[in-house]
């Protein structure tokens, strides 16, 4: 969505349900002893939370950037 501009605030929202996901998916495969999939959840979660950090805090919407970085 950022990309496009069709609705960039699903770009928050699509990494903050990733978090979410990631989360369960690492208790899920805690519960089941699998460990050798944990390391892939945790390199997924801290994906989105870098999208997370850098969608909300970084650089919001509406700072009057383009896509490229340049000030419009």
């Amino acid at each position: 969505p950022m990309l496009t501009g069709v609705r960039p605030r699903l770009t928050v929202w699509a990494a903050r349900g990733q978090i979410v996901l990631q989360l369960l998916a690492t208790g899920f495969h805690l519960s089941r002893g699998e460990f050798m999939v944990v390391p892939m959840n945790l390199c997924l979660l801290a994906l989105a939370a870098f999208v997370l950090w850098g969608r909300a805090r970084a650089l919001p919407l509406g700072q009057g950037r383009s896509i490229s970085g340049q000030v419009a």
